[in-house]
């Protein structure tokens, strides 16, 4: 076996020798060295310098809003209020008046009279939409009513804001959405846009988004408890659920939260025993869980505060450490565990107790308020489904007087997770400062109530404009973390899916394959440190089918005045690069008349004796059209060149004149070495050279019909791993296990074979370029064959035959019905075989083709496997079960609530009708909800993924084993091609089924419910910190407005008119996705 391993290395060695061109390639670059200049990648000065232009970049933005919120305040204290003002006396830019919904069946709702301003948009680059700079635009949400005193007069204080957007655009024309999100729900943005809400049901309530809650409040430690006691009705029940729900979408990664029932006792309704961290994927949990709360028992409040305030008091525990609060929801109750209080909270009151009164009954809601107002919190009653978001959000203005009343201490601008731009702008951060109501009252006490909170956006490609790409080479990339390890930038920040609701939340350790050193470097980011480590880490392939094992150096440093630090990756070869300095006599020549032929050479007349080239998508010039298709993108960019010289101001001289040397040298590996040689004595298909500059040239010119590797080399995944890898890599096309060989019958099947270049100019190591071959699979397969046998030139195949019995010695070509013999790759795919039903299923995972020997040689430890998770994927929506549990999906009043005097005076007119809104959106109040981007029908959802890849353990040169299946046991022999990415392989045939064996598993697949298991995993939370000042104290907080119960009484025929609608809308089944957000 081993003199077969040394043909076939000695056959590849030969092939890449004479037709990759790697020498030649070497030379061509140092006959042309005086055309570049080999420039150095320092690292920490990198860091510091693009660290420093991202905190100039967010200082400028901190400016405008610091003015925006001084204004804001102004303002307001300027404002006198008038209780008779009316809807026409405003004059305002309504954001919704314009937009158009469709209802369930399809047809047009008839909009609401609005006395909007009617305004012109024109397109816009930078907001990727259409906007009309002189004025600022209103969002109000759709459950509260536009028309109220309080909403008037806060359109009215509001307007003069305008101005001050506008200038402040003026100072800095780069600036994006301004934003003022009141307290009293109203948006005001600018510049002014339609809202974009098309085909839904509008629910978005500013007061509802993260970067808001975010500077509203200070980080909280929350404990839901809920009672589920045997009066809690259906219907109450299902309230409480939703409730629970709604409430839980006002916390933030900030935020530690735990949910548990209680009746006679109390107990956690999921798996989390003590406070976690509110993050999607457990808020996930505590809303799959909760929908499975029954009730039964009698109600002991004393068991359910107890168990909060244990919860609260742990101190051994990751926690936010600022606010701590207890939200409980009842149906009711005479007890008012005083002796409670006075144990655990009493005189200090460090926790806040904000009691729920939930759905229509006739008890005494006294002790609840009674709770409320002794334990520094507030009472709120949710009588129907309308009330819920209202009453589930209103505790952020209790939480927020602590930071009124500290004045310019609280005025802390706080920066964002990374999220979608509900208005188009793809994923922006948020820089956010809270506003105060800086009147007072006549007894001169200070206002304690936020007016709101202003908030201003940056699109992270604007960030991503600082950060240097190309000079770093394929493989190195810039990276950014908040102070909970979530990455703001990372060439793996990809989500799948627009998801208006929740941020982006990609942890640092999720983007990359988890270490022990990433785990350091990561900790010392979120402290604020600056640092540098050279590691040996595992890296997965930009295809993800492997894993290599890889040298890089990681640099770190804080980005100031921010809660962001900036890290950057370098391998070892992208210390230096090559920056080309061509001639101004080069340069200044114009098509057609050019005496150096580079730009000739990307002529398509060229491609049939020069090969076809492939440009790199860049943005070489500011005026050039990019395109997805690489033809129309080189034409483009000939055509632009014919107008513009390479050294002029709107083009990028490095990627335009690197693009150019590039063009010129690949061109002279044709002259050189492809030109001269038959590619068909030795089965090639094409040759190819990439390189850094961003030239991909395939030869000869016909071979580029089936090229299909990306046009920009630093994303093609031969590129990158060819650069981590020594020697000739291989690359099969990649199979799914369901593929069955149908392309074979009517196309010739390559297999890529590709090595970097590696250059070292004055003592400088650097690969510039990856040069390599395409093999013809079946040819080469036939060649396998023999060169896998003992047959020499002079012998004929049909006298060497051996039998397994006789003792001869068996080969890989005569004995073909015996014997498997197989070049696997280091990713365990299949890359050529002796047997010819193998060879549709080259390109395939090797546990597909023969699952009991893949699984041999993982258990020999010839492969190692690496599982993880992806955390941005998208997947089909799972069916629905059907439980029989699901409540309805709009509350309908029964006999019994119409004759209940209660219930009428309970029950507000404006709630009714926030519950009809409602009930048009959900058809299910616990359905998981699946939110879907504009236009989008709900087709698809983030799922999280499972990925399993593999990769060669051992360096063993060879490697002999028997696999045990009884009486029929297998011998396979197994050994690594040097030089190659590949593993020889072979074994006798299996004789009997006995040696079956459970298939390894490759592909990707959807993680199975509850993996990863979040209960395990948080209890060994992930490293953060929070914001590094809280504001929950306060020793002059009135605290004496501590609650309401619903006192509006409407008129009997607006209830029963309203009843009418909802009765009517109970029959609809077509549900619409919630609206996107700010």
């Amino acid at each position: 076996m081993q003199y077969w391993a040394r043909r076939l290395e000695q056959e590849i060695d030969g092939v890449m020798r004479i037709f990759g061109g790697v020498q030649q390639l070497r030379k061509i670059y140092d006959d042309n060295k005086n055309l570049f200049e080999v420039k150095e990648n320092v690292p920490r000065k990198l860091v510091e310098k693009v660290a420093g232009d991202i905190e100039s970049l967010l200082a400028k933005k901190v400016r405008a809003l610091k003015r925006l919120a001084n204004a804001a305040e102004k303002f307001q204290k300027a404002h006198h209020w008038q209780d008779n003002i009316r809807e026409e006396d405003i004059e305002y830019y309504d954001s919704k008046a314009d937009t158009e919904y469709d209802d369930p069946d399809g047809e047009e709702i008839e909009r609401e009279k609005s006395n909007s301003l009617k305004l012109e948009f024109t397109d816009d680059d930078n907001f990727k939409t259409k906007v009309n700079y002189s004025y600022a635009a209103v969002q109000i949400p759709t459950d509260i009513y536009k028309g109220s005193t309080v909403i008037l007069n806060e359109l009215n204080w509001t307007q003069a804001l305008e101005d001050v957007f506008i200038e402040n655009r003026k100072e800095d024309p780069s600036l994006l959405w301004q934003v003022f999100g009141s307290a009293t729900g109203v948006t005001r943005y600018y510049p002014a846009t339609p809202w974009r809400a098309p085909n839904k049901i509008d629910l978005y309530d500013v007061r509802r988004r993260p970067w808001y809650i975010q500077g509203a409040s200070s980080p909280k430690d929350m404990v839901i408890i809920v009672d589920v006691s045997g009066s809690v009705s259906g219907l109450t029940l299902k309230l409480m659920k939703t409730s629970v729900y709604e409430m839980l979408d006002t916390l933030s990664d900030d935020d530690y939260v735990n949910v548990a029932s209680f009746n006679e006792k109390a107990k956690p309704v999921s798996c989390f025993k003590h406070l976690v961290q509110a993050n999607i994927r457990n808020k996930k949990v505590f809303k799959e869980d909760v929908q499975g709360m029954v009730a039964k028992g009698t109600t002991d409040y004393k068991a359910g505060f107890e168990y909060a305030f244990d919860q609260l008091q742990n101190s051994n525990i990751t926690r936010a450490n600022c606010n701590k609060m207890i939200m409980m929801f009842t149906d009711g109750g005479e007890d008012r565990v005083q002796d409670v209080f006075e144990k655990y909270n009493w005189p200090n009151k460090t926790v806040r107790v904000f009691t729920f009164s939930v759905g229509q009954h006739n008890y005494d809601v006294t002790p609840l308020q009674w709770m409320a107002c002794a334990n520094k919190g507030y009472y709120f009653e949710i009588p129907s489904i309308g009330a819920i978001r209202i009453n589930t959000q209103e505790y952020l203005d209790v939480l927020g007087r602590p930071m009124v009343l500290a004045g310019n201490r609280a005025k802390q601008v706080q920066w964002t997770n990374v999220y979608q731009d509900a208005l188009g702008l793809g994923l922006v951060v948020t820089g956010t400062l809270p506003v105060f109501n800086l009147t007072e009252d006549s007894s001169d006490r200070k206002n304690q109530l936020i007016l709101g909170v202003m908030g201003i956006d940056v699109a992270l490609h604007d960030i991503k404009r600082l950060t240097p790409r190309y000079n770093l080479g394929a493989n190195g990339y810039v990276f950014a973390i908040d102070l909970n390890g979530y990455v703001l930038l990372h060439p793996n920040l990809q989500p799948q899916i627009i998801n208006f609701r929740e941020p982006v939340t990609l942890d640092f350790l999720d983007a990359e394959l988890e270490d022990e050193n990433k785990e350091e470097i990561r900790r010392s980011m979120i402290d604020g440190n600056d640092g540098q480590r050279f590691i040996k880490t595992l890296i997965k392939s930009l295809d993800e089918q492997y894993i290599d094992e890889v040298f890089r150096t990681y640099t770190w440093a804080p980005i100031k005045s921010t809660n962001y630090s900036l890290g950057l990756v370098l391998p070892p070869y992208s210390t230096y690069y090559i920056q080309a300095n061509l001639s101004d006599q080069i340069l200044q020549v114009k098509l057609p008349n050019i005496k150096m032929k580079d730009f000739e050479y990307l002529l398509p007349n060229s491609f049939e004796s020069e090969g076809h080239v492939f440009i790199a998508p860049r943005e070489y010039c500011k005026d050039l059209d990019l395109s997805d298709n690489n033809t129309e993108f080189l034409e483009n960019f000939i055509a632009l060149m014919e107008k513009v010289t390479p050294d002029s101001k709107q083009c990028d001289n490095f990627l335009l004149h690197n693009l150019i040397l590039d063009t010129g040298i690949t061109q002279q590996l044709v002259e050189q070495v492809w030109k001269d040689q038959d590619l068909n004595t030795y089965s090639l298909l094409a040759v190819f050279a990439a390189t850094d500059g961003g030239i991909t040239r395939v030869f000869p010119n016909k071979a580029a019909d089936d090229w299909e590797e990306e046009p920009e080399p630093f994303n093609a995944s031969f590129y990158r791993r060819s650069l981590d890898n020594k020697g000739y890599i291989f690359k099969p096309p990649y199979r799914d296990a369901g593929y069955r060989g149908l392309d074979l019958e009517n196309n010739t099947i390559g297999i890529l074979v590709s090595t970097a270049v590696e250059l070292s100019i004055e003592g400088k190591s650097l690969k510039p370029a990856v040069v390599g071959v395409k093999l013809d699979l079946e040819a080469w397969a036939e060649k396998f064959k023999v060169l896998a046998s003992n047959r020499t030139d002079r012998d004929q195949l049909g006298t060497r035959r051996c039998d397994p019995s006789s003792s001869c010695e068996m080969d890989c070509e005569a004995n073909n019905k015996d014997l498997i013999c197989v070049l696997i790759d280091d990713g365990g795919f299949l890359v050529l075989s002796n047997q010819e039903d193998h060879w549709y299923q080259v390109g395939k995972f090797f546990s597909e083709v023969d699952a009991n020997l893949m699984s041999a040689l993982y258990n020999n430890s010839f492969y190692a496997r690496k599982e993880s998770y992806d955390f941005q994927s998208v997947c089909a929506p799972e069916a629905p079960s059907n439980t029989g549990a699901a409540p309805r999906g709009v509350f309908v009043p029964t006999v019994a609530d119409l004759l209940s005097l209660a219930w009428w005076t309970s029950a507000a007119a404006w709630s009714l009708f926030q519950q009809f809104l409602y009930s048009l959106t959900y058809s299910s109040w616990f359905q998981t909800e699946e939110v879907v981007g504009d236009g989008m029908e709900a087709r698809e959802t983030s799922c999280i993924m499972k990925q399993t890849q593999y990769y060669f353990s051992t360096v063993n040169a060879t490697y002999n084993a028997i696999i045990d299946c009884g009486n029929c046991s297998r011998l396979f022999h197994a050994q690594r091609l040097a030089n190659t990415n590949l593993l020889f392989v072979v074994a006798d045939k299996p004789l009997c089924s006995q040696c079956e064996s459970v298939k390894l598993l490759q592909a990707e697949v959807r993680a199975p419910p509850r993996d990863p298991n979040q209960c395990e995993l948080v209890d060994r939370p992930r490293y953060r910190k929070g914001p590094h000042i809280c504001f929950d104290y306060n020793a002059t907080e009135d605290t004496s407005d501590c609650g309401r119960g619903a006192s509006f009484s409407p008129s009997l025929g607006v209830l029963l008119s309203l009843q009418l609608l909802l009765l009517y809308s109970s029959t609809s089944r077509h549900p619409l996705p919630p609206a996107a957000c700010l």
